[in-house]
């Protein structure tokens, strides 16, 4: 987790100063600027104009100013140009202007003060986080020598008479009508650097330095392919949403399809209509490394399709970037952040495997992607598209209320069964009493559909060797000396490593609790589940796949492309292969423990064990030969193992609902999780009983019904070296939590070293 947000850095005598009415202007042709900071302010500073910089000056461009201090000029976004408001005081200048075009449209603005104001995060630091630092420092460019033709030049001309070769550089000059770089100008004009010399030592052109343009990437092009034939269900999707394109309105449309329904093909062709139209799509997947057969199914059906990210490099994140705000791309695919893409001409948005916890930003600005698309979409007049086989609560409770239009999609391709999907009851298993991961029923199966020349796709969502190191003498895990985490074993580097703030230490041999010696290992990782399976089944090409495994650049890719071809015939992993997979040989689909997410302190937990099982199911069963499912658990009477054995999506929604709403948490209530953490536990504790006193008189003040509950230790106590506590904000209209928090902050006593976030609908709640 990234330090979080101090709220305390600045005094108010520090900060230059704050305007008190745009609208009362001076009587002065003079012009000022707004200025928004990364810094956690909610203030936007007005700054004079300097004449040098007046006509070069946009909303949207970053400028240097003076600020706090000192004066000391740091960087901002403006926001706003208008007359120098009345303030009584005279505005400091803007010390220089950093682009030469605005990075953000007017469009994009509101949208990241929208965001600003629905999570509760400054501005300034919204701005800084939505344009990715290659496109803000230029990448891939360099300054460079051009040449430009002097001013009235034509005129100078007239009774001039010109070596051929200088005659033919004034006229490639003159007809390009903008400075040229030398390589550029000497071919044009067919001539070398002599001709250039001469005429800049007669004043009849300028040399300038300008900014290379980044070169071009090759994202490896592939050929075109025509669409499939639809079947009658995806025929009818695909209408109801060319229907909403042709009347250009805005609707949020729920695409409910069960794995392998064909839910791609109908995002292809909608966007197919969009670029028609000459317009764009943008279509995020929940992570853009994870999912290679996505990217190729869209580079093979348009002619341009951009892809964000973060294995690009900073210069082909910049180039992508400028090609997409150019109009030249038609198709934008990529992860969370890709919904800030520049598009010029969007017409419609997807989000693919909506129900992805990948969509939640988990630092400052916290926001949900799903929550972006859907305002992004709403000012542009434009669908937006949700597609998933398990839908998150909050979607099926607005499709269900008629918030959002139900698109369903029942069967699958060429009506294939969905794949038997078997529990088996491990609590007794002599294979696992004994410490394996493979249980006696998964490996019999196992050796079956491997020896049938079929695929396996065994799922741990537990990376690693070991999860715990134990102590057997006193019972203690041997745990993170920073983190209230146990540490794990990574047998192939030998360490003992934690998860959360990536300390790592040789693995002890003695306990450091009570120092006695055999420290044991418990638990399986994919790790150990890779040399049991190795172990096993020597006889089959085994691969693993998680973060410690894919860190090469490409090695997903590559991972399942020797996978597809058969190469690879039983393939492990996380909850990275638990989506985007679709390879007609998989006949058994094993997973390793169904509990891992089931029992953590999560209100989301059924729910998520819920998605994983159904999603890593849809796996299998995609091809002529069927497949199968078996999950092994210690809970098998779980109502979310059982309905997802049944592919019963409706059934379990509607009975979680149902406790959600007797309990008044998400999606019948909205939530603000606060976090404070510092060194002194103490002092921390302290803080979180300060400020949940001065919320709840805060609302009491303001008739406001707002419930403040806590603040209590968070289930992670103790977090690189930062003792935490929380404290939550619950009522049914999220407003009603901005306005108390927008009245409260300024109130909350100052605490040193006592940090506070922040995050507003939280998805993780260690």
């Amino acid at each position: 987790m990234n330090k979080p947000t101090q709220q305390n850095l600045f005094q108010p005598d520090d900060l230059p100063e704050a305007p008190t009415s745009w609208e009362r202007a001076a009587a002065s042709d003079q012009l000022a600027a707004q200025v928004v900071f990364n810094r956690p302010l909610d203030t936007a500073f007005h700054y004079l104009i300097p004449d040098e910089l007046r006509g070069m000056l946009n909303p949207g461009q970053r400028v240097k100013a003076p600020f706090g201090r000192g004066d000391r000029p740091i960087v901002g976004f403006c926001v706003g140009v208008g007359p120098v408001p009345d303030t009584g005081r005279k505005l400091k200048s803007i010390d220089s202007v950093l682009d030469r075009e605005p990075l953000l449209s007017s469009r994009m603005l509101d949208l990241t003060h929208w965001i600003a104001e629905r999570y509760l995060c400054p501005w300034g630091i919204v701005l800084e986080s939505v344009v990715p630092a290659g496109v803000k420092k230029q990448a891939g460019t360099r300054m460079i020598t051009c040449y430009t033709a002097a001013e009235n030049l034509t005129e100078r001309l007239k009774n001039v008479k010109l070596p051929t070769k200088q005659q033919a550089v004034i006229d490639v000059l003159l007809d390009a009508g903008q400075p040229l770089a030398i390589d550029e100008l000497t071919e044009a004009a067919s001539c070398g650097t002599g001709p250039l010399n001469s005429l800049k030592k007669k004043g009849f052109i300028q040399a300038v330095r300008r900014r290379s343009e980044p070169s071009a990437t090759d994202f490896g092009a592939t050929e075109q392919q025509p669409d499939l034939k639809l079947n009658e269900e995806q025929q009818r999707a695909l209408g109801t949403i060319v229907d909403c394109l042709r009347s250009q309105q805005h609707q949020t449309f729920l695409l409910h399809g069960v794995t392998g329904s064909g839910k791609t093909e109908v995002y292809i062709q909608a966007i197919r209509e969009v670029v028609s139209y000459g317009r764009q799509a943008i279509v995020l997947v929940p992570e853009i490394s994870l999912t290679p057969q996505t990217i190729r199914r869209f580079r093979c059906r348009f002619d341009s399709v951009a892809v964000l990210h973060s294995h690009l490099s900073d210069a082909e994140r910049h180039w992508q970037w400028q090609q997409i705000a150019s109009g030249a791309v038609q198709v934008i695919v990529g992860a969370r952040s890709a919904i800030f893409a520049p598009a010029p001409q969007l017409g419609l948005i997807v989000i693919d495997e909506e129900h992805e916890s990948t969509f939640k930003q988990e630092t400052a600005p916290r926001y949900h992607t799903r929550e972006v698309a859907r305002e992004r979409a709403r000012a542009a007049n434009i669908p937006l598209v949700l597609g998933t086989a398990t839908p998150t609560l909050e979607s099926w409770l607005r499709a269900r209320q008629k918030k959002d239009a139900l698109i369903s999609l029942s069967r699958r391709i060429g009506n294939r069964p969905m794949p038997p999907v078997v529990i088996v009851d491990v609590r007794n298993d002599p294979h696992i009493t004994k410490g394996a991961a493979i249980g006696r029923a998964l490996a019999s199966t196992m050796r079956a559909a491997l020896n049938d020349g079929g695929q396996v796709i065994l799922f741990l969502n537990v990376r690693g060797y070991c999860p715990v190191l134990w102590c057997r003498a006193c019972g203690q895990a041997v745990k993170c000396p920073h983190c209230d985490i146990s540490l794990t074993w990574h047998k192939s580097r030998n360490v003992a490593l934690c998860h959360s703030c990536e300390f790592n230490t040789v693995p002890p041999t003695h306990c450091p609790t009570c120092n006695a010696a055999g420290v044991r290992s418990l638990g399986v990782g994919t790790q150990r589940l890779e040399q049991e399976v190795r172990s096993r089944f020597p006889n089959y090409r085994t691969l693993r796949m998680d973060s410690d495994s894919m860190r090469k650049p490409g090695s997903h890719d590559e991972a399942l492309q020797q996978f597809g071809a058969g190469d690879v015939q039983i393939l492990l992993g996380t909850q990275m292969i638990a989506k985007g997979l679709d390879f007609p040989n998989v006949t058994l689909v094993g997973v390793i423990d169904a509990d891992t997410i089931l029992h953590q302190p999560d209100l989301r937990a059924s729910e998520r064990t819920f998605q994983l099982i159904a999603q890593v199911a849809g796996r299998t069963g995609r091809g002529e030969r069927g497949g199968r499912v078996l999950v092994q658990t210690s809970s098998p009477a779980e109502p979310a193992i059982l309905q997802a054995a049944e592919h019963d999506f409706i059934s379990f929604a509607e009975q979680e609902l149902g406790h959600r709403k007797g309990r008044g948490v998400p999606p019948f209530e909205h939530l603000a999780r606060v976090i404070l953490r510092g060194a002194d536990e103490p002092m921390v504790q302290q803080s979180a009983r300060d400020m949940a006193k001065t919320l709840q008189q805060t609302a009491e003040e303001m008739g406001s019904n707002v419930r403040v509950l806590g603040p209590a230790p968070a289930p992670l106590t103790r977090l690189k070296a930062m003792f935490r506590y929380h404290l939550q904000l619950a009522h049914i209209e999220f407003e009603e939590i901005q306005r108390l928090w927008n009245e409260a902050i300024g109130r909350f006593p100052r605490a040193k070293d006592v940090e506070f976030v922040i995050d507003v609908d939280p998805y993780n709640m260690r």
